[in-house]
């Protein structure tokens, strides 16, 4: 007899299949790299470019999508993208809640520490051991606030300090007195201090990693410019982080990688600032498509490219057309990039790109 779905877990389970993961891997898998490494720890792919997998748990009546994600290492709009129709505070006992804990690591060398202010997500690379695989560790950050950006560029840590004194520059204790809140010159070590127990100082002066007194924050566009992590996360990072370890901070929204011959991409929003329309954002990431499959015959899923660059859901998303999918055609009549774009698309679609780009035209 047909079981009726409730309409939450019926969005859930859509949820859960269009990633790519069946729902028995909530309570039935058996141990995998995932459970037996520390949060956010993973074995470099060798081949590829993806790591982790999603993850789905149920909420207990006393649970916040925010203390779901901290137990996961996963920040507070990296939950609110992949729970939408959840409240953020009272997700409700028996919610099924979607942990996206599947990245597609950043470009570039794989190397010391990389920054991705779009995702708000801190990668680290640490030295492997002869004979050992390599690793990547990956946690989730807060970064600067529109008005107060985080600089991007390469750089190194230059200084660790455990315990430190916050020493609040002149521009931050104006805007607290402007807020009636005003501060002291020097905020000891201890709970009020917003740096936490430990920070590193990277060569950009007046920039740091550190930790914070107030978690529920990390994972927003909260900071004057520093990168927070967790208190948890940097208590067990910050002894393993030598001085001179290489940092390069990046601000990419669109990432691709493959994996098991699979194209994935893995979007975010744009910054505010940036205020660049849907339309470039669809048409870098086709620019970026036809990059990485330049040198391979591979069916590229553009309605799925287009869903997740105009909407960017945080999570890794399989880019392969299957025969079977209910589009048209396969394409004939072009082989072009945009001539393909244009026949699965639409013509609403095609003429707003054109009027971005009025050079393009199917060929």
């Amino acid at each position: 007899m047909p079981i009726a779905l409730s309409t939450q877990r019926a969005l859930r389970l859509v949820a859960l299949l269009a990633f790519g993961l069946s729902p028995a891997l909530h309570a039935e898998a058996p141990p995998d790299e995932a459970e037996t490494s520390p949060t956010g720890h993973y074995r470099l792919p060798e081949n590829g470019d993806v790591i982790g997998r999603i993850q789905t748990v149920t909420a207990r009546q006393q649970d916040t999508l925010i203390a779901i994600g901290h137990r996961f290492g996963v920040g507070y709009e990296e939950m609110h993208r992949a729970n939408p129709e959840l409240n953020m505070w009272l997700p409700g006992a028996g919610s099924e809640v979607v942990v996206p804990t599947r990245f597609v690591l950043p470009p570039g060398p794989r190397e010391g520490i990389v920054v991705n202010v779009a995702e708000m997500r801190l990668y680290y690379y640490p030295p492997a051991r002869q004979g050992e695989p390599r690793q990547v560790e990956t946690y989730p950050i807060s970064v600067g606030r529109m008005d107060w950006k985080t600089p991007l560029g390469t750089t190194r840590v230059i200084d660790k300090i455990e315990n430190p004194y916050w020493y609040p520059p002149d521009s931050i204790i104006r805007e607290h007195a402007e807020n009636g809140d005003p501060l002291p010159k020097a905020v000891p070590p201890g709970p009020d201090n917003p740096l936490g127990a430990f920070k590193m100082r990277l060569g950009i002066p007046g920039y740091l990693i550190h930790g914070t007194n107030k978690p529920e924050g990390v994972g927003m566009r909260v900071t004057h410019g520093c990168i927070r992590m967790l208190p948890e996360d940097i208590a067990q990072f910050f002894p393993r982080v030598p001085e001179g370890t290489p940092v390069r901070l990046i601000n990419d929204i669109l990432k691709l990688g493959w994996s098991d011959g699979v194209l994935y991409i893995q979007s975010y929003p744009g910054l505010e600032e940036t205020r660049e329309t849907p339309i470039q954002r669809v048409t870098e990431a086709l620019d970026a498509v036809s990059t990485a499959v330049r040198d391979r015959t591979y069916p590229v899923d553009y309605k799925a490219l287009r869903r997740e660059v105009e909407a960017p859901s945080g999570m890794p998303v399989a880019l392969r057309f299957v025969a079977d999918s209910p589009a048209p055609d396969r394409l004939a009549g072009s082989d072009s990039l945009y001539g393909q774009v244009y026949q699965i698309a639409g013509p609403y679609w095609w003429d707003e790109m054109q009027k971005a780009l009025p050079e393009a035209g199917p060929s």
